[in-house]
C-alpha cells in the first residue's frame, strides 16, 4: 500500500516533475488535432491576407462540409476496426439517383430524395453483410461497392450530368445571403454522429468491437449484426454527402467524388481515430476535415503549385498516422498508471468533478488565447494580400499534355503582361473546381479564368464570382447558366466533323472504324463525339463497329484498343478524342498502324505531333492550346483593367497530317 500511494503521489501529483511532463505529453498527444488546426489557421493568416475573411473562413466550412459528412460515416466503421473505400462511389450514386428520378422520371421530389438516402443505406447493407456473413475483409467488400457504384452511376446518367431539382439544390445555398446551409448540414450531422457514438448502445457497441471482437461477441453483442448497422449508417451519411455535392454544382456528376474516400480516411485518422479501432470520435473526424479544407484553401491562396499541393497533403495524412502510433504507444505506456487511479476515477466524486472543472478552464483559457491570437494577425494584415493584377486559371486536369500546354502558354502571356498567374488542377473533379474558383474569389483576384471539367457543374461558382465582381473568362469550354465576359475556345464540335470526314476519306467512305471515348461525363467528350457522329452520318458505307471510354489515357487507349481488336475482326479505322488515346491505340495496332489502319487523334499534342510527322498517327485535329492559354491570360487581363474584350475568341482547329505537319510546332 505504501508503494502505491509513493507511486500514485509521484505520478499523479502536482508536485512530481515526471508527472507533468507525462501530463504535458498526453495533452499535447490527445488534442494534437486542434493544435495542428490552430498552427495552420495563424500559419495561412500570417502567409495570406485572404484567408481570414469573413468570405473565406465560410468558404473553409462550405468546401470541408462534403468531406466531414463522408468521414463521420467514416467515424462509425473505424472505430469498429473496419474501413470503408465505397464512400465516394456510393455519394454519386445516391445523387445520381435522385436526379434522375427527379427529372427523368417524374418522381416527386420529396420521394426521390428517400430514394437517394434509400440507396446509401441499401450500400452500406450490402457491404456490411460482405464483411459479417460473407467473411470478406472490409478492404475488399468496400472495393467491390466503389467499383460497382460508380458503375451503376455512369449506366443511370449515361456518363452524362443531370441536370438537379431546384427545391433541393437550395441545400447548396445560403441562408440570409451569408450564412452556407453546407455547413449547417455538416454541423447537423456531426452532432448526429456524436450523439450516436456517445450516447447509444450502437455506439458503445462500436466501441467494444473495435477494441476487442472476440471479447464483444463473448459478451453478448451481436457483433455480426452491429457491422451490418454500422455499414448502413455509413451508406448513409455517404447519401447525404452526395445530395450537399450535387446541391452545390446543380447538377448529378456521376464522375463526382472520386477519391473522397480516402480523404474521408484522412480526416478520421488526422481527428485522432485508431486505424486498429476502438478510438475515434466526431470532434475530431470534424477537425480532421478541416484541417484538409484550411490546407487546400491557403494553399490556392498563395499560389503554391498544383502539383506540390498533393504533396503536401499526403505528408500531412503521413505526420496523421504517425501521431497515431505514438498515441497508441503512449496509452499502453500509461496504463499501469491509469490503473493505479482508477478508484478515483471511477467513482464520479468530487475528484472526477474537479477534473472536469480543471479541463474546463483550461479549454476556455486556450479558446480565449487562440482568438486573441488570431485578432492580432487579423488586424496585423489588416484583410489585405498587396495590390497589383492578379489572375487566377483553373484547369481540369494537369494529367494531359493539351492542359500542360494550356499552362505554358497562360504563364508565357502573364510574365509577358507582368501579371501574377495563380494556376490550380481540379482533376477532373467538378467539385474541387468549384472550390477553387470559391478562393479565387475570397482571394480577391483581379479576374479569374475557368477551364471546366463540366460546363453546368461551373456554373454556381462563376455565378459567386460574378456577383463579386470579378471578370471570367472560359478557356476551352463555356460556362452554361452564368454570366462570362470572353469565351477563348475552339470548336469542340466542328473538330470532331473534320476528323470524320478525313478518316473517311483514307478509308474511300467505306470501312469498319472503333471510337475510343474520353472521360464519361466531360464535356470534351461529348462534344468530339457529337461531331464526329454528325460528320460520320455522311459516310453509309462507314460501320462503327464499337465505342468504348480510355478516360482520355495513353495506357487505358492501349489496353481498350487491345481487348477491341480481340473482339471484332476487320477493323481498319480508328478515332480517338484526344491524341493520348490515339498513341495508346497506335501501339496496340502495332505495324498495323499508319499501315493499313488509320487511327486519328484530337489536340495536336507534341507527342502526337511526332506521331503524324512519323506515319503511325494519320492525323489529328490540332487545338493550339499554347495559343489558347496565351488568349485566355490576354482578355483576362483587359478585362480586369476594365478594357472592353469580345464576348468570344475563337482559336483556329486545324487537321494536321504528314502534308502539313512541318507547319505546327
Amino acid at each position: 500500500m505504501a508503494t502505491d500511494t509513493l507511486k500514485n503521489t509521484t505520478d499523479g501529483g502536482s508536485g512530481g516533475g515526471g508527472g507533468g511532463t507525462r501530463a504535458v505529453r498526453r495533452l499535447l498527444l490527445d488534442n494534437g488535432a486542434l493544435s495542428a488546426l490552430v498552427v495552420l489557421v495563424v500559419a495561412m493568416s500570417l502567409l495570406s491576407g485572404d484567408f481570414l475573411t469573413t468570405q473565406n473562413l465560410l468558404n473553409v466550412g462550405v468546401q470541408a462540409a462534403v468531406t466531414a459528412i463522408l468521414a463521420f460515416g467514416v467515424t462509425f466503421v473505424i472505430v469498429t476496426a473496419g474501413i470503408d473505400l465505397s464512400v465516394g462511389s456510393v455519394a454519386a450514386l445516391s445523387a445520381t439517383v435522385l436526379a434522375w428520378s427527379a427529372t427523368s422520371e417524374g418522381v416527386p421530389v420529396w420521394l426521390a430524395v428517400v430514394l437517394a438516402v434509400g440507396t446509401g443505406i441499401a450500400c452500406g447493407l450490402v457491404n456490411g453483410a460482405l464483411v459479417s456473413y460473407g467473411k470478406l475483409p472490409p478492404f475488399i467488400a468496400t472495393l467491390a461497392m466503389l467499383s460497382v457504384g460508380r458503375g451503376l452511376s455512369l449506366v443511370i446518367s449515361q456518363g452524362s450530368p443531370i441536370a438537379f431539382p431546384g427545391s433541393v439544390s437550395r441545400i447548396g445555398d445560403t441562408l440570409g445571403g451569408w450564412l452556407p446551409v453546407p455547413v449547417l448540414v455538416m454541423v447537423a450531422m456531426g452532432l448526429v454522429t456524436a450523439l450516436i457514438l456517445a450516447r447509444t448502445y450502437l455506439g458503445r457497441s462500436m466501441y467494444a468491437i473495435g477494441g476487442n471482437e472476440e471479447a464483444a461477441r463473448l459478451s453478448g453483442l451481436r457483433v455480426k449484426r452491429q457491422k451490418v448497422a454500422v455499414y448502413a449508417l455509413s451508406g448513409l451519411f455517404a447519401a447525404v454527402a452526395g445530395i450537399v455535392l450535387a446541391s452545390r454544382l446543380s447538377s448529378a456528376q456521376p464522375q463526382a467524388a472520386q477519391g473522397y474516400e480516402l480523404d474521408a480516411i484522412a480526416a478520421v485518422v488526422i481527428g485522432g481515430a485508431s486505424l486498429s479501432g476502438g478510438v475515434g470520435k466526431a470532434s475530431g473526424t470534424l477537425i480532421g476535415a478541416l484541417i484538409l479544407a484550411v490546407l487546400r484553401n491557403g494553399l490556392n491562396l498563395l499560389s503554391v503549385s498544383a502539383f506540390w499541393q498533393q504533396v503536401v497533403i499526403g505528408v500531412v495524412i503521413a505526420l496523421a498516422v504517425l501521431l497515431d502510433t505514438a498515441r497508441s504507444r503512449a496509452g499502453a505506456s500509461a496504463a499501469p498508471g491509469a490503473s493505479g487511479s482508477g478508484g478515483a476515477s471511477g467513482s464520479g466524486g468530487a475528484g472526477g468533478s474537479g477534473r472536469k472543472g480543471t479541463r474546463a478552464v483550461r479549454y476556455t483559457v486556450a479558446a480565449v488565447l487562440v482568438a486573441a491570437v488570431i485578432g492580432g494577425v487579423s488586424f496585423w494584415n489588416n484583410g489585405s494580400s498587396g495590390g497589383g493584377t492578379k489572375v487566377g486559371l483553373s484547369l481540369s486536369t494537369l494529367n494531359n499534355p493539351f492542359f500542360v500546354q494550356l499552362k505554358a502558354g497562360a504563364e508565357a502571356e502573364a510574365k509577358a503582361e507582368g501579371v501574377e498567374l495563380t494556376v490550380t488542377d481540379a482533376q477532373n473533379d467538378a467539385s474541387q473546381q468549384a472550390n477553387q474558383i470559391q478562393n479565387f474569389t475570397s482571394g480577391a483576384m483581379s479576374s479569374v479564368i475557368v477551364n471546366p471539367v463540366d460546363s453546368d457543374a461551373a456554373g454556381p461558382s462563376v455565378r459567386a464570382a460574378d456577383k463579386a465582381g470579378i471578370p471570367v473568362i472560359a478557356a476551352d469550354r463555356g460556362v452554361n447558366k452564368a454570366d462570362i465576359d470572353t469565351l477563348v475556345a475552339s470548336d469542340n464540335v466542328a473538330g470532331g466533323r473534320q476528323a470524320a470526314r478525313t478518316l473517311a476519306e483514307k478509308l474511300g467512305g467505306e470501312g469498319r472504324i472503333v471510337i475510343l471515348q474520353g472521360t464519361a461525363g466531360t464535356s470534351a467528350s461529348r462534344e468530339r463525339g457529337q461531331g464526329f457522329a454528325e460528320g460520320i452520318k455522311a459516310y453509309p458505307g462507314i460501320k462503327v463497329v464499337a465505342r468504348q471510354p480510355a478516360d482520355f489515357d495513353r495506357t487505358k487507349g492501349l489496353d481498350v484498343m487491345t481487348n477491341m481488336l480481340q473482339a471484332h475482326s476487320g477493323v481498319n479505322g480508328v478515332f480517338a478524342e484526344n491524341d493520348e488515346m490515339a498513341l495508346g491505340a497506335v501501339k496496340a495496332l502495332g505495324s498495323k498502324a499508319g499501315t493499313s489502319v488509320p487511327v486519328v487523334g484530337f489536340d495536336g499534342t507534341p507527342d502526337g505531333l511526332k506521331a503524324v510527322k512519323a506515319g503511325t498517327l494519320y492525323a489529328s485535329v490540332a487545338q493550339q492550346p499554347a495559343e489558347l492559354g496565351r488568349l485566355a491570360v490576354l482578355n483576362a487581363v483587359k478585362a480586369a483593367r476594365g478594357d472592353e474584350v469580345p464576348s468570344m475568341v475563337k482559336v483556329p482547329v486545324k487537321v494536321v497530317t504528314a502534308k502539313n505537319v512541318a507547319d505546327f510546332s
